[in-house]
Protein backbone atom coordinates (compact mmCIF):
# COMPACT_ATOMS: atom_id res chain seq x y z
CA UNK A 1 0.00 0.00 0.00
CA UNK A 2 2.78 2.41 0.97
CA UNK A 3 4.69 1.57 -2.21
CA UNK A 4 1.59 2.20 -4.35
CA UNK A 5 1.03 5.56 -2.63
CA UNK A 6 4.64 6.61 -3.22
CA UNK A 7 4.38 5.63 -6.87
CA UNK A 8 1.10 7.52 -7.30
CA UNK A 9 2.54 10.68 -5.74
CA UNK A 10 5.69 10.31 -7.87
CA UNK A 11 3.67 10.03 -11.08
CA UNK A 12 1.48 13.03 -10.22
CA UNK A 13 4.60 14.92 -9.14
CA UNK A 14 6.19 14.14 -12.50
CA UNK A 15 3.16 15.51 -14.34
CA UNK A 16 3.11 18.67 -12.20
CA UNK A 17 6.86 19.22 -12.60
CA UNK A 18 6.78 18.72 -16.37
CA UNK A 19 3.92 21.24 -16.45
CA UNK A 20 6.09 23.58 -14.39
CA UNK A 21 9.00 23.21 -16.79
CA UNK A 22 6.68 23.63 -19.79
CA UNK A 23 4.84 26.67 -18.38
CA UNK A 24 7.42 29.22 -19.64
CA UNK A 25 6.63 28.22 -23.24
CA UNK A 26 3.92 30.92 -23.09
CA UNK A 27 6.55 33.48 -22.12
CA UNK A 28 8.98 32.37 -24.83
CA UNK A 29 6.29 32.41 -27.51
CA UNK A 30 5.95 36.07 -26.64
CA UNK A 31 9.75 36.53 -26.78
CA UNK A 32 9.87 34.90 -30.25
CA UNK A 33 6.86 36.90 -31.49
CA UNK A 34 8.27 40.24 -30.29
CA UNK A 35 11.89 39.23 -30.97
CA UNK A 36 12.82 40.74 -27.63
CA UNK A 37 13.38 39.43 -24.09
CA UNK A 38 11.82 42.64 -22.73
CA UNK A 39 12.16 42.71 -18.92
CA UNK A 40 12.22 38.95 -18.42
CA UNK A 41 15.25 37.59 -16.55
CA UNK A 42 17.36 34.64 -17.71
CA UNK A 43 18.57 33.78 -14.20
CA UNK A 44 15.58 31.61 -13.09
CA UNK A 45 15.91 29.42 -16.21
CA UNK A 46 19.66 28.93 -15.77
CA UNK A 47 19.22 28.04 -12.10
CA UNK A 48 16.41 25.65 -13.06
CA UNK A 49 18.75 24.03 -15.62
CA UNK A 50 21.39 23.44 -12.94
CA UNK A 51 18.71 22.04 -10.62
CA UNK A 52 17.59 19.55 -13.30
CA UNK A 53 21.16 18.51 -14.06
CA UNK A 54 21.95 17.85 -10.41
CA UNK A 55 18.80 15.89 -9.61
CA UNK A 56 19.07 13.84 -12.80
CA UNK A 57 22.59 12.93 -11.69
CA UNK A 58 21.31 12.28 -8.16
CA UNK A 59 18.71 9.81 -9.46
CA UNK A 60 21.12 7.80 -11.63
CA UNK A 61 22.69 4.57 -10.28
CA UNK A 62 26.08 6.28 -10.14
CA UNK A 63 24.88 8.25 -7.09
CA UNK A 64 21.71 6.52 -5.86
CA UNK A 65 21.43 2.85 -5.02
CA UNK A 66 20.35 1.25 -8.30
CA UNK A 67 17.12 2.89 -9.56
CA UNK A 68 15.60 3.84 -6.21
CA UNK A 69 15.16 7.45 -7.39
CA UNK A 70 14.14 6.73 -10.97
CA UNK A 71 11.21 9.28 -10.91
CA UNK A 72 13.79 12.05 -10.44
CA UNK A 73 15.61 10.97 -13.60
CA UNK A 74 12.51 11.04 -15.80
CA UNK A 75 11.13 14.41 -14.76
CA UNK A 76 14.48 16.21 -14.55
CA UNK A 77 15.61 14.71 -17.86
CA UNK A 78 12.64 16.43 -19.52
CA UNK A 79 13.47 19.53 -17.50
CA UNK A 80 17.02 19.65 -18.88
CA UNK A 81 15.73 19.66 -22.46
CA UNK A 82 13.13 22.38 -21.82
CA UNK A 83 15.27 24.68 -19.65
CA UNK A 84 18.19 24.45 -22.09
CA UNK A 85 15.79 25.40 -24.91
CA UNK A 86 14.61 28.46 -22.96
CA UNK A 87 18.16 29.60 -22.25
CA UNK A 88 19.13 29.27 -25.92
CA UNK A 89 16.02 31.18 -27.08
CA UNK A 90 16.71 33.89 -24.51
CA UNK A 91 20.31 34.12 -25.68
CA UNK A 92 19.27 34.37 -29.33
CA UNK A 93 16.79 37.22 -28.84
CA UNK A 94 18.61 39.19 -26.15
CA UNK A 95 20.66 42.32 -26.76
CA UNK A 96 24.47 42.11 -27.02
CA UNK A 97 24.68 43.15 -23.37
CA UNK A 98 22.09 40.51 -22.50
CA UNK A 99 24.06 37.80 -24.32
CA UNK A 100 27.11 38.62 -22.19
CA UNK A 101 24.98 38.34 -19.05
CA UNK A 102 23.63 34.94 -20.11
CA UNK A 103 27.14 33.66 -20.80
CA UNK A 104 28.47 35.02 -17.49
CA UNK A 105 25.78 33.13 -15.57
CA UNK A 106 25.47 29.95 -17.67
CA UNK A 107 29.16 29.06 -18.08
CA UNK A 108 29.98 29.01 -14.33
CA UNK A 109 26.80 27.00 -13.72
CA UNK A 110 27.88 24.29 -16.17
CA UNK A 111 31.40 24.27 -14.71
CA UNK A 112 29.98 23.79 -11.19
CA UNK A 113 27.83 20.87 -12.33
CA UNK A 114 30.74 19.16 -14.10
CA UNK A 115 32.92 19.57 -11.00
CA UNK A 116 30.27 18.09 -8.70
CA UNK A 117 29.62 15.17 -11.07
CA UNK A 118 33.32 14.32 -11.40
CA UNK A 119 34.03 14.57 -7.67
CA UNK A 120 30.98 12.48 -6.74
CA UNK A 121 31.82 9.80 -9.31
CA UNK A 122 35.54 9.41 -8.61
CA UNK A 123 36.32 10.85 -5.16
CA UNK A 124 33.76 8.89 -3.11
CA UNK A 125 33.63 5.08 -3.03
CA UNK A 126 30.06 4.59 -1.74
CA UNK A 127 26.54 5.77 -2.57
CA UNK A 128 25.95 7.38 0.83
CA UNK A 129 28.71 9.97 0.45
CA UNK A 130 27.85 10.57 -3.20
CA UNK A 131 24.22 11.22 -2.31
CA UNK A 132 25.33 13.55 0.47
CA UNK A 133 27.45 15.67 -1.90
CA UNK A 134 25.06 15.78 -4.86
CA UNK A 135 21.96 16.00 -2.67
CA UNK A 136 23.35 18.88 -0.61
CA UNK A 137 24.31 20.76 -3.78
CA UNK A 138 20.90 20.07 -5.32
CA UNK A 139 19.18 21.22 -2.14
CA UNK A 140 21.00 24.56 -2.21
CA UNK A 141 20.30 25.10 -5.91
CA UNK A 142 16.64 24.15 -5.51
CA UNK A 143 16.20 26.68 -2.73
CA UNK A 144 17.79 29.30 -5.00
CA UNK A 145 15.49 28.23 -7.84
CA UNK A 146 12.38 28.57 -5.71
CA UNK A 147 13.66 31.86 -4.25
CA UNK A 148 14.50 33.41 -7.65
CA UNK A 149 10.87 34.52 -8.25
CA UNK A 150 11.29 36.82 -5.22
CA UNK A 151 12.84 39.36 -7.60
CA UNK A 152 9.80 39.13 -9.85
CA UNK A 153 7.43 39.28 -6.87
CA UNK A 154 9.12 42.49 -5.73
CA UNK A 155 8.48 43.94 -9.20
CA UNK A 156 4.83 42.79 -9.04
CA UNK A 157 4.32 44.56 -5.70
CA UNK A 158 6.07 47.70 -6.97
CA UNK A 159 4.19 47.93 -10.29
CA UNK A 160 0.97 46.31 -9.02
CA UNK A 161 0.95 44.21 -12.20
CA UNK A 162 1.48 40.45 -12.72
CA UNK A 163 2.44 40.86 -16.40
CA UNK A 164 5.93 39.45 -15.88
CA UNK A 165 4.87 36.67 -13.46
CA UNK A 166 2.73 34.29 -15.56
CA UNK A 167 -0.06 32.50 -13.69
CA UNK A 168 0.62 29.03 -15.23
CA UNK A 169 4.21 29.18 -13.95
CA UNK A 170 3.11 30.19 -10.43
CA UNK A 171 0.37 27.56 -10.25
CA UNK A 172 2.57 24.71 -11.51
CA UNK A 173 5.35 25.79 -9.13
CA UNK A 174 3.00 25.50 -6.16
CA UNK A 175 1.59 22.10 -7.21
CA UNK A 176 5.00 20.61 -8.00
CA UNK A 177 6.44 21.81 -4.68
CA UNK A 178 3.53 20.38 -2.71
CA UNK A 179 3.70 16.99 -4.45
CA UNK A 180 7.49 16.59 -4.18
CA UNK A 181 7.31 17.60 -0.53
CA UNK A 182 4.83 14.76 -0.03
CA UNK A 183 6.99 12.30 -2.02
CA UNK A 184 10.15 13.26 -0.14
CA UNK A 185 8.43 12.71 3.20
CA UNK A 186 7.09 9.33 2.05
CA UNK A 187 10.53 8.05 1.02
CA UNK A 188 12.18 9.87 3.95
CA UNK A 189 14.71 11.69 1.75
CA UNK A 190 15.54 15.18 3.00
CA UNK A 191 17.23 16.09 -0.28
CA UNK A 192 13.99 15.48 -2.20
CA UNK A 193 11.63 17.04 0.35
CA UNK A 194 13.90 19.90 1.50
CA UNK A 195 13.56 22.28 -1.48
CA UNK A 196 9.76 22.09 -1.35
CA UNK A 197 9.76 23.32 2.25
CA UNK A 198 10.77 26.66 0.71
CA UNK A 199 8.99 26.23 -2.62
CA UNK A 200 5.51 25.54 -1.25
CA UNK A 201 5.05 28.78 0.77
CA UNK A 202 6.65 30.81 -2.05
CA UNK A 203 4.20 29.24 -4.49
CA UNK A 204 1.33 30.22 -2.20
CA UNK A 205 2.68 33.78 -2.02
CA UNK A 206 2.79 34.03 -5.83
CA UNK A 207 -0.84 32.88 -6.07
CA UNK A 208 -1.85 35.46 -3.44
CA UNK A 209 -0.19 38.20 -5.52
CA UNK A 210 -2.06 36.99 -8.61
CA UNK A 211 -5.36 37.19 -6.72
CA UNK A 212 -4.53 40.71 -5.58
CA UNK A 213 -3.17 42.23 -8.81
CA UNK A 214 -4.71 40.22 -11.68
CA UNK A 215 -7.26 42.98 -12.45
CA UNK A 216 -4.55 45.59 -12.91
CA UNK A 217 -4.03 44.94 -16.63
CA UNK A 218 -7.79 44.88 -17.25
CA UNK A 219 -8.14 48.30 -15.63
CA UNK A 220 -5.21 49.75 -17.55
CA UNK A 221 -6.53 48.84 -21.01
CA UNK A 222 -9.37 51.46 -21.07
CA UNK A 223 -6.86 54.09 -19.92
CA UNK A 224 -4.67 53.30 -22.94
CA UNK A 225 -7.68 53.64 -25.22
CA UNK A 226 -8.70 56.91 -23.61
CA UNK A 227 -5.16 58.23 -23.97
CA UNK A 228 -5.07 57.25 -27.62
CA UNK A 229 -8.47 58.92 -28.14
CA UNK A 230 -7.24 62.07 -26.42
CA UNK A 231 -4.10 62.15 -28.57
CA UNK A 232 -6.26 61.77 -31.70
CA UNK A 233 -8.50 64.66 -30.61
CA UNK A 234 -5.49 66.84 -29.84
CA UNK A 235 -4.03 66.06 -33.26
CA UNK A 236 -7.36 66.87 -34.90
CA UNK A 237 -7.56 70.19 -33.03
CA UNK A 238 -4.04 71.09 -34.14
CA UNK A 239 -4.85 70.27 -37.76
CA UNK A 240 -8.07 72.28 -37.53
CA UNK A 241 -6.23 75.21 -35.95
CA UNK A 242 -3.58 75.04 -38.65
CA UNK A 243 -6.24 75.01 -41.36
CA UNK A 244 -8.03 78.04 -39.89
CA UNK A 245 -4.72 79.89 -39.57
CA UNK A 246 -3.91 79.11 -43.20
CA UNK A 247 -7.31 80.43 -44.34
CA UNK A 248 -6.81 83.65 -42.37
CA UNK A 249 -3.37 84.23 -43.91
CA UNK A 250 -4.83 83.58 -47.36
CA UNK A 251 -7.60 86.15 -46.78
CA UNK A 252 -5.09 88.75 -45.53
CA UNK A 253 -2.90 88.26 -48.57
CA UNK A 254 -5.94 88.55 -50.84
CA UNK A 255 -6.98 91.87 -49.23
CA UNK A 256 -3.42 93.17 -49.49
CA UNK A 257 -3.30 92.39 -53.20
CA UNK A 258 -6.64 94.14 -53.79
CA UNK A 259 -5.36 97.21 -51.99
Amino acid sequence: MAESLRMAVAVIGNVASVSLYAAPTVTFKRVIRKKSTEEFSCVPYIIALLNCLLFTWYGLPVVSNKWENFPLVTVNGVGIFLELSYVLIYFWYSSPKGKVKVAMVAVPVLVVFCAIALVSAFAFPDHRHRKLLVGSSGLGVSIAMYASPLVVMKKVIKTKSVEFMPLPLSLCSFLASLLWLSYGLLIRDIFVAGPSVIGTPLGILQLVLHCKYWKRRVVEEPNKVDLHHKESLDKLDLEKGGLEKGNMEKNVNHLSNNS
